[in-house]
């Protein structure tokens, strides 16, 4: 065991997080403190950044009327997306996506404008620029699971048309909307898997040893 390595209590903590998170549609109202939303931010703001870039922007949603047109366009966009599953359609437009107008907050995570001034670490990988948005997406939401508060990622809607609702620089994109708040209850398992839409697969079909394909 690492002389560095958290109490037995600590790490079981950290792995709760991680095994019970869940992406979350449906939320019961309520309100997130402001020093919980603070702390939850912070979190994410101490994700790791290629370059120390820190490409990640977030814009909090409060007017009531902005909310409900940012659903619209996410409305659309699943309207778009249930055309393009052909026979998966009607199954698709079954499910519950989203939880905008349900939530205790809502939040729109963007990536920065002149973004290609960073070339450390980007040079052959431009978009660890949103490896970096995502590191940080994942300390909030691990944070918040935490809190005991759901987070749920949408993703459903054209980010030109969010980009320019929210007034956005000439670069920047958003590449996330995340609803939080409290939720009566955490789904025992991923939702899509208990509505029988995929199924997770199992860590040792996508663990290679020395060449892809390889099993360990």
């Amino acid at each position: 065991m690492s002389a560095h390595a958290f109490s037995p209590e600590e790490r079981a903590a950290v792995y709760r997080a991680i095994a019970e998170r869940r992406d979350m549609r449906h939320f019961s109202g309520g309100e997130v403190a402001p020093e919980v939303l603070a702390r939850l931010l912070e979190a994410a703001h101490q994700a790791p950044s290629v370059g120390l870039m820190q490409p990640w922007r977030f814009i909090r949603i409060t007017r009531p009327h902005l909310r409900d047109t940012i659903h619209g366009l996410v409305e659309a966009e699943r309207v778009r997306t249930a055309e393009a599953l052909g026979e998966r359609s009607d199954a698709f437009m079954r499910l519950k996506v989203e939880g905008i107008r349900d939530c205790a907050e809502l939040l729109v995570v963007a990536l920065m404008e002149g973004r290609e001034a960073h070339v450390f670490g980007r040079r052959t990988l431009p978009e660890m620029d949103l490896a970096s948005v995502a590191c940080a997406i994942q300390n909030l939401w691990l944070a918040a699971r935490a809190e005991g508060l759901g987070m749920g990622w949408v993703s459903l809607f054209e980010p030109a048309a969010l980009a320019e609702l929210l007034g956005m620089p000439p670069g920047s994109t958003p590449v996330a909307l995340l609803c939080l708040g409290p939720v009566e209850a955490f789904y025992e398992a991923p939702m899509l898997a208990q509505l029988g839409w995929a199924e997770p697969r199992p860590l040792d079909e996508l663990v290679f040893h020395e060449q892809w394909g390889a099993r360990l």
